[in-house]
């Protein structure tokens, strides 16, 4: 996987259009592996053959991209979708969603960010629920600059720590966002449960 990557993702200046492309896409399918690449990409910055915020800059600019197309999707069908499979008691739940992204909506656009697959669903729900794309906009901004900032500078520092072998670099960075991708998930999963209701 690494040497695949490492071919797309390497000093070219095409890199930054591949990272553009990836986390723009990463949002309508969630398959591609951005959070990875923008990683990658951060380990190359860090021995001088990418540049730290150009990787930054590129990576958030695709994933704001991608979360406003996932936004505009749901917002131009969401009556046809609302309509169709939210009938009768069904229609409980909508009213439940709106409800969390009337209350919640700038909390749940940064969370999901950092979730594979939540990206997708919630900023299809945000279209969907007709959350003020001005409102939506603001948080995401935040959103994809925190994502893509902290996707890079794992890779980068990871990098700059095993400067002889960057594989390793690589390998330790990829672990630490698969345990915060776990920690959040952990944490969200106590939380539906009441682990963390207050007393």
């Amino acid at each position: 996987m690494f040497e695949s990557l490492t071919e797309h993702v390497s000093g070219s200046p095409w890199t930054y259009a591949f990272l553009f492309a990836i986390a723009a896409l990463d949002v309508v399918f969630p398959i591609v592996p951005s959070e990875t690449s923008v990683i990658l990409a951060g380990v190359l910055a860090s021995t001088g053959d990418l540049i730290l915020v150009l990787v930054i800059g590129v990576a958030a600019a695709g994933a704001i991209l991608g979360d406003n197309t996932a936004y505009w999707i749901g917002r131009m069908l969401g009556d046809r979708i609302v309509a169709r499979f939210f009938k009768g008691e069904r229609r409980k739940r909508v009213d439940w969603a709106e409800k969390q992204v009337t209350e919640r909506g700038g909390y749940l656009i940064v969370v999901g960010r950092f979730i594979p697959g939540g990206r997708t669903v919630i900023t299809l729900a945000c279209g969907l629920l007709e959350m003020r794309w001005r409102r939506f906009i603001a948080f995401d901004v935040a959103a994809g600059l925190l994502w893509a900032a902290y996707a890079a500078l794992l890779g980068y520092f990871g990098g700059r720590t095993f400067e002889e072998s960057p594989l390793k670099g690589f390998i330790v960075a990829f672990a630490i966002a698969l345990a915060v991708t776990g920690g959040i998930e952990v944490y969200r999963y106590l939380r539906k449960r009441g682990v963390f209701a207050r007393s």
